[in-house]
């Protein structure tokens, strides 16, 4: 597992489907979901973590997107 659509399919064995129109909602609501099958204990440890770092990474990306359109958009 190493990119966000990897994280999208392990939800799907689960039966969640997320998409809820923007990209960084979408990784907050994979986030909870992570961590709700976990709370759960269906997950396997090493996969949660894998993903919940991949969701961070990707997180972060977007917020810097973010942070350099509204830097953008000031000028």
């Amino acid at each position: 597992m190493k990119t966000l659509y990897d994280v999208q399919q392990l939800l799907e064995k689960y039966g969640i489907l997320v998409h809820v129109g923007k990209r960084i909602w979408d990784i907050e609501l994979m986030a909870l979901e992570l961590d709700n099958i976990n709370k759960d204990g269906l997950i396997d440890q090493h996969d949660y973590m894998i993903a919940k770092l991949i969701l961070r990474r990707e997180h972060r990306i977007e917020e810097l997107k973010e942070k350099d359109k509204k830097k953008k958009d000031s000028k």
